[in-house]
């Protein structure tokens, strides 16, 4: 009968490992969640946080940028739980460079450990290396917004997206036609072009 006990006692702690090891298995963040993957690869379609308040996410930094160039970005999440907040995020093309507290996997940016909220918010700064030609990218994020008790439930997440233009997006005045300053010594030409014809007849 003990053996039996002991038995059970066992495969229940080992049940409860295996419970309390998924729902610590993103402490440490998680790549290919941030929206840029489709269909329900997303924190929301993955039910690892779930059942809480949705959160605002937002992506901040330059709009656009000049090809090879590196711009600072930030990750905001308010609302929600607001006790921890965690992020992943991607990039259509570039490259991303992880932050403090950060780690980079396959290409993608995710935190070491969830940060607390202070003054409403859970930030996250990074920096993305534009790509050497000119072209639309776009910036995907997912944030969570957490209770802090380690379980998936009581938590909210949302995903938010940023374009960014790199280059000058091709063409302007410079490609050709006719700019407002190239218009007076173009003006000037033709009349003294004509004042000459004029004293030719006379």
């Amino acid at each position: 009968m003990r053996s039996s006990l002991s038995s059970l006692g066992v495969a229940g702690a080992m049940a409860a490992c295996l419970v309390s090891g998924s729902a610590f298995a993103y402490v440490t963040g998680n790549v290919g969640y941030s929206g840029k993957q489709s269909g329900t690869s997303t924190c929301m379609g993955s039910g690892c946080h779930s059942g809480g308040a949705t959160p605002t996410v937002t992506l901040e930094g330059p709009a656009t940028l000049e090809p090879g160039a590196t711009g600072n970005y930030s990750i905001i999440i308010k609302g929600g739980a607001a006790s921890r907040g965690g992020f992943n995020v991607a990039v259509s093309a570039g490259s991303l460079t992880a932050g403090s507290g950060q780690r980079k996997e396959s290409g993608e940016l995710t935190h070491t450990q969830s940060k607390a909220f202070a003054n409403g918010e859970a930030r996250f700064d990074f920096t993305l290396v534009a790509p050497a030609s000119g072209a639309t990218i776009t910036l995907f994020g997912a944030g969570n917004s957490t209770n802090g008790d380690q379980q998936p439930e009581g938590d909210g997440s949302a995903l938010s997206q940023k374009t960014i233009t790199v280059g000058d997006g091709g063409g302007g005045d410079d490609e050709g036609g006719c700019a407002a300053a190239g218009g007076v010594p173009l003006l000037g030409a033709v009349l003294l072009l004509v004042g000459a014809r004029l004293r030719r007849r006379r």
